[in-house]
C-alpha cells in the first residue's frame, strides 16, 4: 500500500511568490463556483438574469468597500458560475499602477492579514455562503471553489482591458473558458 508523503498533500499556490497582496494596487478577481455548476442565473441573448443566490452575490459584494476604508471597487460582473470583479486596494482615487518589485514584503506570506486580498476574498466568500443558508438556499453543489483567480493590473491600458472584458462577458458567454450549458 502507498504511503502519503504531506509534501504531497500541499496544494501549490497560484499567486505571485513573495507579493504582498495587502499593498496598494488594482487587483482583477475571478471567484469560480464548486465545479463550476452554474448557480448563479442564466444568459439568454447575451444578457445575464440573476437567480436568488446571484443577487446574494451582488448585494455581498457591493458590500465589501462598506466595511474597508482603503478599498474600491470597480467593475463586476456576476455570470451563471463565476465572478469577475475588478478591486482597489489603497486610498481612494489612488492611481492603477500595482508595483511588482515589494520591498515590504511579509515574513511570513502564508498568514493571512486582515486587509489581505486573500482574506477579503474569503469574507465574500463567507457572506455569501453564509446568507444562503439563512434564506434557506441549499444549491446541489458548494457554492464556491477552493481558491480564486486574480491578476495583477500593472497600468491603466491593462486596466480598461479588462473592464471592457468584464462588460462584454455576458454576450460572450458561448466563448467563456468557464462556459456550461
Amino acid at each position: 500500500m502507498p504511503t502519503t508523503n504531506s509534501k504531497q498533500l500541499r496544494r501549490r499556490s497560484i499567486r505571485l511568490k513573495g507579493y504582498d497582496y495587502r499593498q496598494t494596487g488594482a487587483y482583477f478577481l475571478t471567484i469560480c463556483t464548486g465545479r463550476h455548476a452554474p448557480l448563479f442565473g442564466k444568459i439568454s441573448n447575451g444578457r445575464m438574469t440573476i437567480n436568488a443566490l446571484g443577487s446574494i452575490v451582488l448585494d455581498s459584494w457591493q458590500s465589501i468597500a462598506d466595511k474597508r476604508s482603503n478599498l474600491s471597487l470597480d467593475r463586476f460582473v456576476v455570470m451563471p458560475n463565476h465572478v469577475h470583479g475588478i478591486i482597489l486596494v489603497g486610498e481612494k482615487g489612488m492611481t492603477v499602477v500595482s508595483p511588482i518589485q515589494n520591498e515590504s514584503s511579509p515574513a511570513n506570506p502564508r498568514k493571512l492579514s486582515s486587509d489581505s486580498l486573500g482574506t477579503i476574498v474569503g469574507q465574500f466568500k463567507g457572506a455569501v455562503t453564509k446568507r444562503a443558508k439563512a434564506e434557506s438556499i441549499q444549491p446541489p453543489s458548494p457554492i464556491w471553489q477552493r481558491n480564486f483567480y486574480e491578476h495583477i493590473i500593472r497600468d491603466e491600458d491593462s486596466l480598461n482591458k479588462i473592464r471592457a472584458y468584464i462588460v462584454e462577458n455576458p454576450a460572450r458567454w458561448s466563448d467563456d473558458s468557464l462556459y456550461v450549458e
